[in-house]
């Protein structure tokens, strides 16, 4: 579509309003322009003796496509509303605009009842339904008595379809802003071409939630004169640490669940009593299997692959192998993204904002933007995790002490429940504002490397070099460390003090998926810290982590080298944490495949089969030296 930040997933009706000369019109000829044929509902009177109107209609005309059929209903406020209850289910229609259709209401006096019938139409409609509407006080409105009923009128209007549509739109200077889509946690969300609006319709006919609970809303919404528009949720007031709600699951793509690949050898590890949950240093926690990493390397030197064979790819073999126990590893079948998204306040989060993290988190739940296409893509179940925001840490802590415990637990749950539901491979992305300067800190923290060198450039959302951003992160991580001098921080005290609740629930996964024997994927500076501090807790995390693709960020490289973790790939992308280990995914899929799948030749054997050996003559008898009879003349050597 022609509109940068375009979503996909806006429903079958949506409402788009704006300003006089805003581009509203030519925005909501984008959303359709991927359909074969659109119906035009024109209101207004093309030739009504005002020819700069005319010319306005005429530049309309031409940058349609001419696969578009205009129909007029100029004049009858009937016209409209009977058309989008006529039209059907394989039709596209556009609403072009509403302003026109509130001028045939002006001289009448039963002009709620038929906003009210219009809304009910469109709430009903089985098309899918794209309607333009100028929005009050944004367009020219003479102080006449008829300016203000029309003005009256159009509010009315807006509000009641506004009520109706799945989604609502804005534009300002051609540039459209989302005030309402489709609730995804609800089911409610139907992708342009992919799922029939007439299924909707029929599913939704007396039952809540469906078109004619939506037209009564309508209906009521224009009796009461009042917006019924939700208004966006408030945030929440922080629950007790000690009470979480599992997230969502996310399954962005439509495609039957396979099943899963796990080993049946593999026994499962029974998932620890929350209240015997005790998470320290020194855990007692499961190491993977040395011997079958040694037996998939001698499996990947027997494949009849020439050169060098998987090169660095026989490495993510050998690493399933140990952990999955068998020397042949399967393909991972169930894998999840698990999403942190936790804001942190400070100078830690210059040049991002959480307006850009919380837009972030919103595509990714419903299949958009890199990390939620590439999960519907390769089959990724997607959980995002809301963590409460992380203080300013050149100020003072990051989080309460007294919440680490509740954070990391939380992780460790969410890694259990995964488990639970099938999963066999666990990545960590993280999408938190400030969230990778704080990972910084940490990973400065624990090595002793300078923070200059593990910042990488801050590059806006525009592509430019953000120099200003880079050296107020720089300032606010020096300053954290500078208030946390001569202290030897422990792993509790580093999440508390510098890292936030994202990092401790990220640690708190990693601790929870080590003692279900099951690999996780980092790829990104949270993931690699919360690694290091996973670390410090329990030492044998650390085995069940690979980096799938460090993006060459310093602190990815250098957390990586020091938790002894390979990089497996180096496609030093940009598209955000969790988006790397998706890209390289199929990559790591396909080696796994090729392990499991390729012909092996012969061991080579250190000597012949015993079949095969030369027998030596055994003599009758043996004959002791000491003794020989007087009349035997031979010699014993």
């Amino acid at each position: 579509m022609s509109h940068d930040g375009q979503p996909t997933n806006i429903g079958a009706r949506v409402l788009v309003l704006g300003g006089i000369r805003s581009g509203k019109s030519e925005f909501a000829e984008s959303l359709l322009l991927g359909a074969r044929s659109v119906r035009y509902l024109a209101t207004a009177l093309a030739d009504g003796g005002d020819p700069a109107f005319a010319e306005r209609v005429a530049a309309h005309r031409a940058r349609r496509p001419h696969t578009w059929v205009t129909l007029e209903t100029y004049g009858d406020p009937d016209a409209l509303p009977s058309a989008l209850q006529q039209a059907t289910a394989e039709e596209t229609l556009l609403v072009d605009d509403l302003g026109g259709w509130v001028v045939s209401l002006l001289d009448r006096a039963d002009a709620a009842m038929h906003v009210s019938r219009l809304a009910a139409a469109v709430a009903s409609c089985p098309a899918r339904l794209v309607l333009v509407s100028p929005e009050v006080g944004l367009s020219v409105v003479p102080p006449t008595e008829a300016g203000v009923r029309f003005a009256d009128l159009l509010g009315l209007t807006n509000q009641a379809v506004a009520a109706a549509c799945d989604s609502v739109a804005l534009v300002v200077a051609g540039q459209p802003a989302w005030l309402r889509r489709p609730d995804t946690e609800t089911g409610g969300a139907i992708e342009f071409g992919a799922v029939s609006v007439a299924d909707r319709a029929a599913e939704g006919a007396g039952t809540p939630g469906g078109p004619a609970d939506d037209g009564a809303a309508a209906v009521a919404a224009a009796a009461a004169l009042a917006s019924t528009t939700p208004a966006p949720a408030a945030a929440a007031p922080a629950a007790p640490v000690t009470e979480y709600d599992i997230p969502e699951v996310v399954s962005p793509t439509a495609a039957a669940p396979r099943p899963s690949a796990a080993p049946a050898n593999r026994e499962p590890v029974p998932q620890v009593a929350d209240n015997g949950l005790v998470i320290e240093p020194g855990m007692n926690l499961p190491i993977p299997d040395s011997d079958a990493r040694d037996a998939a390397r001698e499996h990947l030197d027997l494949l009849d692959i020439p050169g060098a064979g998987l090169g660095r790819l026989a490495e993510i073999v050998l690493f399933a192998a140990a952990a999955q126990g068998r020397a042949v590893p399967a393909p991972w079948a169930q894998p999840r993204l698990l999403l942190l998204h936790g804001d942190h306040e400070g100078g830690v989060a210059a040049g991002l904002s959480p307006r850009r993290s919380a837009r972030t988190a919103a595509d990714a739940r419903q299949g958009e933007g890199p990390i939620g296409l590439l999960a519907a893509e390769h089959g990724v179940s997607l959980q995002v995790v809301e963590t409460v925001p992380a203080g300013a840490i050149e100020h003072g802590e990051a989080m309460p002490a007294e919440s680490v415990e509740d954070a990391l637990r939380r992780g460790w749950r969410l890694a259990d429940e995964a488990v639970d539901s099938g999963v066999d491979l666990l990545i960590l992305g993280s999408c938190g504002a400030g969230a990778e300067a704080a990972a910084a800190a940490v990973v400065s923290a624990v090595t002793g490397a300078e923070v200059p060198g593990l910042l990488a450039r801050v590059v806006s959302a525009d592509g430019t070099v953000d120099d200003t951003a880079w050296m107020e992160r720089c300032a606010a991580v020096r300053d954290a460390m500078h208030r946390v001098r001569g202290r030897v921080l422990s792993a509790r005290e580093m999440l508390s003090e510098l890292g936030g609740a994202d990092l401790a629930v990220a640690a708190g996964v990693i601790l929870g998926a080590t003692a279900r024997r099951t690999p996780v994927l980092l790829d990104g500076p949270a993931g690699v810290a919360a690694g290091l501090v996973a670390r410090d807790l329990g030492s044998q995390s650390r085995l069940w982590c690979a980096v799938a693709d460090a993006g060459r960020h310093p602190t990815t490289v250098l957390a990586a080298d020091v938790l002894g973790a390979t990089q497996l790939t180096d496609l030093h992308t940009g598209l955000g944490e969790g988006a790397g280990a998706l890209l390289a995914l199929p990559l790591l899929r396909s080696a796994l495949t090729l392990a499991a799948s390729l012909p092996a030749l012969p061991p080579l054997l250190d000597e012949p089969p015993a079949h095969l050996q030369d027998v030596e003559d055994e003599p009758e008898y043996e004959t002791d030296p000491a003794e020989s009879r007087t009349d035997d003349t031979s010699t014993v050597d």
